[in-house]
């Protein structure tokens, strides 16, 4: 019988090899010209790979998590109908000796560059563990009519209470300080506890949270961090962006990010090193005319970095459209390797969740990422206009910034940060040429 060894395609200029993320296929299986066979990840995407002909599976080259070359066997397969065992063996037995000997984690490490989406925060967990389950409610007392608030109500319910155990201080309704006074009575009997403790859950590291734990790794062992931490005064640059939005018509919403690429862009000309790339093995340093901005967005896969191309030609709105365009295509898994690639320069958010300052990781082989924090209202000294100081409510955000002390000094990260500040406290400028 004829057996067609499907070996791993060329999934792209420059990829050398890819990581096997899932089989849709396994020996035994009849599949047809076409079908889709496996799922496999390079540096830059996630990639399905189809069957060029028709036939039975009678071996498959590695399990999810290995690495297989670029020209090394994939798989094989019958096209002329179904395998004996002692075929399928010696099938798998040449896949064997043929195939790509996948190098370890550290050697892997070592060879990737970052230039792709896939470089996330360190910071960022393997994968959230579930919420404990809460306490169980006691036994009901039937027929028992209970007066309480939707809130007492709901907050019960939350902690596994049931109100007919309580004993209201007063009038027969039950309020948040009778529910307070049962949970500290009851606080040795389960009620109040933390949480039930959760079996344990191992979790094999493949995919995108491998690239990202690769790339990471690689940038922390590489790189010599450091990290500038200044306070911003957004209060006027929150009011532009109120009064633009008010005026945008069809436009698209301006959210405070366009307004931070814009400071960003504008001030770059000045500090060149900033925007720039470093070759470790050339030693070589390229700092580039054109900002093109990575932007760090979270999918339900993991951390991806979809890039905006010449950031510094585009305007707010325009760099808008562009930020919603490509979050929405990393969300959805239809981001091209184009565009998760070819970044200069990145910026990362939390948002709301930002903190007060944060440490971000390069994401080599830039020199730099910017990480703007929340933004909290906190009372501050500010003019008068007639030479004194009055007590105001302003809305204030930390910017941190970290660098490759290789190619950028501290001074120079200060002043970078320093320039983006006098933009964003006076924001016309932004809307200057």
């Amino acid at each position: 019988m004829a057996k067609f060894i499907f070996k791993m395609p060329d999934v792209g200029e420059g990829v050398a090899e890819a990581e096997v993320v899932e089989w849709h296929v396994k020996v035994g299986d009849r599949v047809e010209e076409d079908q889709h066979l496996v799922d496999v990840m390079t540096d830059k995407a996630t990639i399905d790979i189809e069957s060029p002909v028709a036939g039975v599976v009678t071996a498959v080259a590695g399990e999810v998590g290995d690495v297989i070359a670029i020209g090394a066997m994939l798989l094989v397969i019958d096209v002329e109908g179904e395998a004996s065992e002692e075929e399928a063996e010696a099938a798998a037995e040449q896949i064997e000796d043929e195939m790509f000997d996948a190098p370890t984690s550290e050697e892997v490490a070592e060879r990737i560059e970052v230039e792709n989406p896939d470089a996330g925060d360190a910071d960022d967990a393997i994968a959230a563990a579930p919420a404990p389950a809460p306490a169980p409610a006691p036994e009901h007392k039937a027929g028992a009519k209970v007066l309480a608030t939707p809130a007492v109500r709901q907050r019960a319910r939350e902690l596994g209470v049931d109100l007919a155990q309580l004993k209201p201080a007063e009038d027969g309704r039950v309020r948040h300080g009778d529910l307070d006074a049962f949970l500290a009575y009851n606080a040795g009997s389960g009620f109040g506890a933390a949480g039930k403790a959760r079996s344990d859950e191992t979790i094999k590291v493949i995919g995108l949270r491998k690239r990202i734990a690769q790339n990471m790794a690689a940038a922390k062992r590489h790189i010599p961090h450091f990290t500038y931490v200044e306070e911003c005064d957004v209060t006027d640059l929150e009011t532009l962006r109120t009064q633009l939005n008010a005026a945008r018509g069809d436009r698209p919403k301006l959210t405070l990010l366009p307004l931070l690429i814009t400071a960003i862009c504008k001030t770059i000309p000045a500090f060149p090193m900033i925007n720039a790339r470093y070759d470790d093995e050339a030693n070589v340093v390229t700092r580039y005319g054109a900002v093109h901005l990575g932007m760090a967005a979270q999918t339900d896969n993991g951390l991806m970095v979809p890039v905006i191309r010449d950031a510094q030609s585009r305007n707010l709105w325009q760099l808008a459209r562009e930020i919603g365009r490509l979050a929405e295509a990393a969300r959805t898994g239809k981001a091209t390797s184009e565009e998760l690639s070819g970044s200069t320069l990145t910026i990362t958010s939390l948002g709301p969740l930002g903190g007060v300052a944060t440490t971000p990781v390069i994401n080599r082989p830039e020199v730099a990422i910017i990480g703007p924090n929340r933004i909290v209202e906190r009372p501050m000294f500010v003019s008068d206009g007639m030479g004194g100081e009055r007590i105001a409510k302003r809305k204030l955000m930390n910017i941190s910034i970290s660098c490759d002390h290789r190619v950028v000094d501290g001074h120079d990260a200060a002043s970078f940060v320093q320039g983006m500040k006098r933009l964003i406290e006076t924001p016309a400028l932004l809307l200057v040429d």
